[in-house]
């Protein structure tokens, strides 16, 4: 049966405050399986292990999928999660997980943006501006970072924005063909349909198989990309479709408000420092996501 949206209620509300403690979360635990992996291994693995966890709950359904549905599927699981899931381990390789999980709030932004461009959503001045202020946000961290020195800007940032805009186009892709499908269905069947190529990838692009082993290194890895996959991946993303379909797109993007507080802490927590002028495009990002997300 559809799932009709609503006003978001007490339960959309909790289920909003969970997915940022989860995926705010998961920068950090990002950063601590780069200590171990690759950036292709992390994102790789995390793909993997999530559809081996979702398994119990593809495998019954995934020859009742319509063939009409099995594109919009594919495209929300290599959009939505294999590509993200590359680009922000790519990301941090060079990037304090903090940054990254605050520029990882521009989502909501191209969430509008991306329905305005593809889907014919209706945008105001207001949102407009937002969309502006976002970006203008961005640019403050990038060379603020650098204090302002253009040959010290860290690009790596443009993964993420990257990584964000494919976020807001797999919001959209759900919530316009994929509406009569289970918000579980919709994370399982995707996962399925890409596990393929993420195998592919991390057995003959990586040097994944010569790490295997019983070393400390190795487990420590695993546990903390089993973690991301599992929690930070497969739930999260359970409750976040369960949210576009039942609220709206823009009420589930918008926990992007709550994870760069999460992320935050978490680095302040690991020893990460921001100097002045991140910490004011933190704010300005904020603002930006606020205007962008009125009506």
């Amino acid at each position: 049966m559809k799932e009709r949206p609503s006003s978001p209620g007490l339960l959309s509300w909790l289920l909003l405050i969970l997915l940022a403690l989860i995926w705010g979360s998961s920068f950090i635990l990002i950063k601590k399986s780069l200590l171990s992996f690759t950036a292709g291994e992390v994102g790789t693995l995390r793909m993997f292990i999530a559809f081996i966890g979702l398994l119990p709950f593809s495998l019954p359904i995934v020859r009742k999928i319509e063939r009409k549905n099995l594109l919009p599927l594919f495209l929300v699981g290599f959009v939505g999660s294999l590509l993200p899931a590359l680009l922000f381990a790519i990301a941090q390789t060079q990037l304090e997980s903090a940054i990254t999980g605050v520029i990882n709030s521009l989502t909501p932004v191209f969430v509008l943006l991306i329905g305005l461009v593809f889907f014919q959503q209706k945008i105001n001045k207001i949102n407009a501006f937002g969309i502006f202020i976002g970006f203008l946000g961005c640019s403050f961290i990038m060379l603020g970072e650098a204090y302002f020195d253009l040959s010290g800007v860290n690009l790596y940032a443009l993964f993420v924005i990257a990584a964000t805009m494919m976020y807001g186009t797999s919001v959209n892709l759900i919530k316009q063909y994929l509406s009569e499908i289970r918000s579980l269905h919709i994370t399982a069947i995707s996962f399925t349909l890409v596990s393929p190529i993420s195998l592919v990838y991390l057995l003959f692009a990586t040097r994944f198989t010569d790490k295997i082993s019983m070393a400390p290194e190795f487990i420590t890895g695993m546990i903390y990309v089993s973690t991301l996959a599992i929690i930070g991946t497969a739930l999260a993303l359970v409750i976040f479709n369960k949210l576009v379909k039942t609220a709206s797109p823009i009420f589930a993007s918008s926990v992007t408000y709550v994870i760069p507080i999460v992320a935050i802490g978490w680095g302040v927590v690991d020893g990460e420092v921001l100097n002045i002028y991140q910490i004011l495009g933190i704010g300005i990002v904020l603002v930006g996501v606020y205007l962008t997300n009125k009506k």
